[in-house]
């Protein structure tokens, strides 16, 4: 992926690239150094005039003319409105179309495409169709580059705005909905990555350096808002996808599809996610994709089939297979983890948190183990201690966990913050830990739980 870099002004003077742009107009390397230092400092107005001199004389110099030109121009729609809010919004239509232009090798297609997009959206200069088209365009030739996650929720948000206005069939949005969570998951692959290794150094106890506390940071961000886009992306979906509308458009295009390998993964995963896993129709799925393409997926499956038909030892054998079968540890984790929901929604606890631990052994920044872990301990409170005090002590044990969900696994994070503060309030209060004279003890939980929590000093 293409990344732009920072730039810093004082040593744009030199350099063989700017000889032939400053024997045409002398005045672009002394405009360009001006207009540098005031945007450096945030003075865009200042920096307005002779930037626009460099772009309008000299658009090549430089790519300071469209890394600083974007932060004035936006600083300029800001502040104006009507007509002259409008010119600002077509030159930086023009300075994004420049990046392409000039420097091709800095800026990718579907990144310039992606603010193209945005600046008519949030402008309101352009209809959906055109924004469509745009975001459409960076889509299907540089889906690679494409991870400007507004952008992403914008363009599965237009296409179904598009299927509900009659333009599109539902296949298109199930096919766009699938693509688009392919690259979502894609970049939150890559940022787990970044955050186990991170997580990994502070639970050794690393002192971490500054670039190493940026880059932590960052993923910690860009994993923040993946997680909100993904779910805003499931919240547009929303009734489409139930099992109504999504059996009958299986079963219409399984005899063209039954072939194609992606086809049969996308279809089962949605049937599974939207716990259609019961209809015969998912059967057939499985079993056509375990035929051409026997794979981790599919093993999965056939453990899902085994799991409704009460084959309990079938079924570990088909997810154990499945686990066994994925090298990327990024999918493995999401493996145990959906085996572990399976076996929670079952009633098997103690065998869903077995899953649950192997989830954090493979991806230690896995914040959503930590809930379903938390929501684990919580449900088991009445399981654990010989005293009221005690067994309401678990529900400090799974603030715990909600807390390290929060800690490590920022697209969690608000979700997170907010089921530790509900077990927090179900715990023993203060005036509790008064009356039983525990403040600052430890109590050893001898349940399956294990472990122990220390109470409160008051």
């Amino acid at each position: 992926m293409k990344k732009k870099g920072t730039l810093f002004l004082f040593g744009l003077v030199g350099g063989v690239g700017f000889a032939f742009a400053q024997a045409q107009n002398p005045e672009c390397m002394t405009n360009l150094s001006v207009f540098g230092e005031h945007a450096k400092v945030k003075n865009y107005d200042a920096a307005y005039e002779p930037w626009k001199m460099v772009f309008d004389n000299c658009p090549e110099i430089h790519p300071a003319t469209y890394i600083y030109g974007e932060r004035i121009l936006k600083d300029k729609i800001k502040k104006t409105s009507g007509e002259e809010q409008k010119g600002y919004i077509n030159t930086l239509m023009s300075v994004y179309d420049g990046e392409l232009k000039y420097f091709p090798k800095r800026y990718s297609k579907a990144d310039v495409l992606a603010k193209k997009a945005l600046l008519m959206y949030d402008e309101k200069t352009g209809n959906s169709k055109e924004i469509l088209g745009l975001l459409d365009d960076a889509f299907q030739n540089d889906r690679e580059n494409f991870s400007n996650p507004k952008a992403l929720y914008l363009y599965f948000s237009l296409v179904v705005d598009e299927y509900e206005a009659g333009n599109k069939d539902l296949q298109e949005v199930f096919d766009t909905y699938d693509a688009v969570n392919e690259r979502i998951d894609g970049e939150l692959a890559g940022l787990s990555k970044v955050l186990d290794q991170y997580v990994a150094k502070e639970e050794a106890g690393e002192t971490l350096g500054a670039k190493d506390k940026q880059k932590f940071n960052n993923a910690k961000i860009n994993t923040e808002s993946y997680g909100k886009i993904g779910g805003s992306i499931d919240s547009k979906l929303g009734s489409l996808a139930d099992c109504e509308n999504l059996i009958p458009l299986l079963q219409k295009n399984f005899e063209a599809k039954k072939n194609d390998a992606q086809w049969l993964k996308r279809s089962a995963g949605r049937m599974d996610a939207k716990e259609c896993s019961d209809d015969p129709m998912f059967i057939k799925l499985v079993e056509a994709l375990h035929a051409i393409e026997p794979s981790s997926k599919s093993a999965y499956y056939l453990g899902v089939l085994n799991d409704k038909k009460g084959s309990s030892s079938d079924a570990i054998k088909y997810y154990n297979e499945a686990v066994s079968l994925e090298k990327d540890s990024y999918k493995k984790a999401d493996i145990l983890f959906k085996i572990g929901v399976k076996y929670k929604q079952a009633g098997k606890g103690t065998t869903a948190y077995k899953y649950f631990k192997q989830v954090l052994d493979v991806q230690p920044s896995n914040g959503k183990a930590y809930l379903q872990i938390a929501n684990l301990y919580a449900n088991s409170a009445n399981q654990c201690g010989s005293t009221a005090f005690e067994k309401r002590a678990v529900y400090w044990k799974a603030a715990q966990m909600a807390r390290k969900a929060a800690q490590v696994d920022p697209s969690v994070k608000s979700h997170a913050s907010q089921t530790a503060a509900s077990y927090e309030g179900r715990a023993p209060s203060k005036q509790d830990i008064f009356s039983s004279g525990m403040s600052g003890k430890t109590i050893q939980f001898n349940c399956w739980i294990g472990g122990s929590v220390k109470v409160p000093s008051i």
